[in-house]
């Protein structure tokens, strides 16, 4: 019993006179960064891209030794910690839109992704262009111990500029020279000619030219696709295409985009960014009633003469105008053919109307709209025009003594001449 108690009282001032367990020490170790493009590094001019870098701690620790007495250490010194990564454009044509992002510790043989927002030029020339990435980061470079106790950890900052590649693909890209209208009215068909130039780098095969509506537009293609074929660069083209303008447009500019569908360098096809041009679009056809309100007394008939003006800004051709007959009128004939009328010309037509007897005398006003070809040889038609026509009292009716007495008179010129006849004849 005495030898066993002898035995633990020496173990336990064994345990307490022992050293700290021992610990790992790291000598010339730190940190080493770089960078890549994480998918796809090629862009097109005027891209909304996404460009996703992959940043990767290197960092090993090249010395290590296991020393007794030693607290081991909280952190690696190949551990890059708190870390910043933001990317500037530097001479790439191009701005990022995504500020630096903190990613937090990146250990030794670690990564980490970052994703940044950026609008590629639309004037970008096509090349590769690096662009700089920088990593603001600390590890730690020595760990003091002066006393078993106190502990001292330095760290060392470091800013970092690391390159990453990204390229800008060739492609076509047009630039619209003129859009002119030709015959191009509210509520009508006309034609859109377009010249466009490829101011871009690539040289395109198989082009087709096309435009589209550009959002609620009232223009809308009614032929939308010119085939061209090689679309070199520099190279300039011009495109006729047949549009309609819808009714409730007005006289003034509207958009519509241009863009071209072709076949690239590698052989893919690809549709250039559309172009928004504004193209002019002529007033409404506008027909107008100039004439003064035609006369007919109550109970007659007459020929009245309607006179119709163009005040719209396109001719219209083969018109024919047409009067609504309605009570207390009545017409036998109540159209007209006007012929061709440019603007600012006027046409007049004839329509031969009656009034009844009972008709109240005053000013009326009757319905009339022009049909008419335009430019195209679509048939259309006038809004509703207003014709005003003045019913007259009617004229007095003869009565029977003034109807006998010309009776008289027409029977006495009759016997004057027949006897004046007589007496000739006896003098010879």
């Amino acid at each position: 019993m005495h030898t066993r108690s002898v035995i633990t009282i020496v173990l336990l001032l064994a345990c307490c006179s022992a050293p700290v367990i021992a610990a790992t020490k790291y000598i010339d170790s730190s940190p080493a960064m770089s960078a890549a493009i994480s998918g796809t590094n090629e862009f097109t001019p005027g891209e909304d891209a996404t460009i996703r870098v992959i940043v990767q701690n290197s960092g090993l620790n090249t010395f290590k030794f296991v020393n007794s007495g030693t607290i081991e250490r909280d952190d690696l010194p190949n551990t890059a910690k708190l870390v910043t990564i933001g990317l500037s454009a530097g001479t790439a044509p191009l701005t990022v839109r995504t500020d630096p992002q903190m990613v937090g510790d990146i250990k030794g043989t670690g990564t980490a992704q970052v994703n940044f927002s950026a609008k590629i030029s639309s004037d970008a020339a096509a090349g590769e262009y690096q662009v700089p990435l920088f990593i603001q980061y600390k590890y730690l470079k020595v760990m003091d111990q002066e006393v078993s106790g106190d502990i001292q950890f330095v760290y060392n900052r470091v800013n970092e500029t690391l390159p990453v590649t990204i390229r800008i693909k060739p492609l076509v890209k047009i630039q619209v020279l003129q859009a002119t209208p030709d015959t191009l009215n509210v509520g009508t068909e006309g034609y859109l000619h377009v010249t466009i130039k490829n101011t871009g780098s690539d040289d395109g095969k198989k082009a087709t030219v096309k435009i589209s509506r550009s959002g609620q537009s009232p223009i809308i293609p009614t032929d939308s696709s010119v085939f061209i074929g090689d679309f070199p660069s520099g190279g300039v083209i011009d495109c006729r295409y047949k549009v309609s303008v819808s009714n409730n447009a007005e006289k003034q500019t509207y958009p519509i985009d241009v863009s071209v569908t072709y076949e690239n360098n590698e052989g893919a096809t690809v549709t250039s960014s559309p172009v928004t041009i504004g193209v002019p679009i002529g007033g409404k056809t506008d027909l107008a009633v100039i004439s003064a309100p035609a006369q007919i007394p109550a109970g007659s008939k007459n020929v009245i003469a309607v006179q119709y003006q163009n005040n719209g800004g396109a001719t219209i051709y083969n018109a024919q105008a047409r009067i609504s007959a309605v009570t207390p009128f009545s017409s036998n004939d109540n159209s007209a053919y006007l012929g061709d009328i440019r603007p600012g010309d006027s046409a007049t037509a004839r329509y031969e109307m009656s009034v009844n007897d009972a008709a109240t005398p005053r000013e009326y006003t009757l319905d009339s709209e022009v049909r008419y070809r335009d430019a195209l040889d679509n048939s259309q038609i006038s809004d509703m025009l207003k014709v005003r026509v003045q019913v007259l009292p009617k004229t007095s009716a003869e009565s029977p003594l003034a109807g006998q007495l010309v009776l008289v008179l027409v029977a006495t010129a009759i016997i004057g001449a027949g006897y004046y006849v007589l007496v000739m004849r006896k003098k010879k």
